[in-house]
């Protein structure tokens, strides 16, 4: 019986979440064309072409189904929701909560602007605002496709983590005082009225779909393209020094590295492939991510205009000091990925 379920799990994970059809489809027309995979050229497009696709496609059919599921928790009801829960216990409720919302850090922010306007406790609304970007069900489904169930859950787990702690510190600090408050326009669709259909929340999904995937494909096709430069032209003696397991700073620069860029979960993905395949440490790789999804530097300067310096920098802070702490002990457990 375990055995049947393992082989089940298995089929799922390596031809529809990790489309190996595709790969070879891909690989099999590549060659028709005269290219050698085995070569920079060829093995560059082949990653490329299979990871750009299986993304997109996955990206398109997750968002569409996470958002019919967001409908039915519009920012009121969510709003509520939180209310009804005070201390850790709320934290844990925000972070949770965040994972509903398939969105990159500066789409969060309008949320998180609301949530405060509402009178939320200031702990509370950065626990969302930490899990939003960090932390969804379509990564969970695609980091299982390019990385196994183990890292997967593992990833969202530290996730909500470091949205519950990072959230209880904030709280701990007493910065009420350095919100600022700020009137976010109206959403244009409203989700909130009861007689709401099953037609109309299927529409609403449809366009957040379209939307979201307008909105990010030029970094999943950025991400996917320095994935294939790792993965075919960057040596690996080269990555393995600055990043692997021997340089006891690859976590800080790769903390580091990922601050400036602006991705969200779905476009770090294939970097973080490329690098694994680089035997570049587990740890390593989760710092990276989170780097990118959660202190982007674009989402910082619009986090900025809703918070004071002090808050901001506290935020900063405790999410980097948490995002090192996870890489390095990540990398001492990485035995566990092997």
């Amino acid at each position: 019986m375990l055995s049947s379920l393992g082989s089940a799990w298995g089929f799922f994970q390596a031809q529809v979440l990790g489309m190996a059809w595709l790969n070879s489809l891909i690989g099999r027309l590549l060659v028709a064309l005269g290219l050698d995979l085995s070569g920079r050229l060829g093995g560059s497009l082949q990653f490329f072409l299979y990871d750009l696709v299986k993304i997109l496609v996955l990206l398109s059919v997750l968002i569409f189904g996470i958002s019919y599921i967001q409908s039915h928790f519009p920012p009121e009801r969510t709003k509520r929701i939180l209310g009804r829960f005070s201390g850790l216990g709320a934290n844990v409720v925000s972070a949770l909560l965040g994972t509903l919302t398939p969105f990159c850090s500066c789409s969060s922010i309008p949320i998180f602007i609301g949530f405060t306007n509402a009178g939320l406790p200031v702990g509370v609304t950065f626990s969302f605002l930490i899990s939003s970007p960090l932390v969804d069900l379509g990564a969970l489904v695609l980091l299982m496709s390019v990385f196994g169930a183990p890292f997967a859950l593992s990833y969202v787990l530290v996730g909500l983590v470091l949205a519950v702690a990072g959230g209880t510190l904030i709280d701990r600090l007493g910065m009420e005082k350095q919100v600022v408050r700020f009137k976010a326009p109206a959403g244009a669709v409203d989700l909130e009225d009861p007689d709401t259909t099953v037609a109309e929340r299927l529409a609403y999904a449809r366009e957040q779909a379209l939307e979201t995937v307008g909105r990010v494909w030029p970094y999943v096709v950025a991400g996917v393209g320095i994935g294939a430069l790792i993965h075919n032209w960057i040596p690996a003696g080269w990555v393995q020094a600055v990043l692997g397991q021997g340089n006891p700073f690859s976590v800080l620069i790769a903390t580091a590295l990922g601050i400036p860029m602006y991705a969200d979960i779905f476009g770090t993905i294939p970097i973080a492939e490329a690098l694994h395949a680089k035997g570049v440490g587990t740890g390593t790789i989760l710092a990276f991510m989170m780097a990118v999804t959660a202190l982007s530097l674009p989402s910082m300067i619009m986090l900025k205009k809703v918070v004071k310096p002090r808050l901001l920098g506290a935020f900063i802070a405790i999410v980097a000091a948490g995002i090192i702490i996870i890489g390095y002990t990540f990398n001492a457990l990485g035995f566990l990925f092997a």
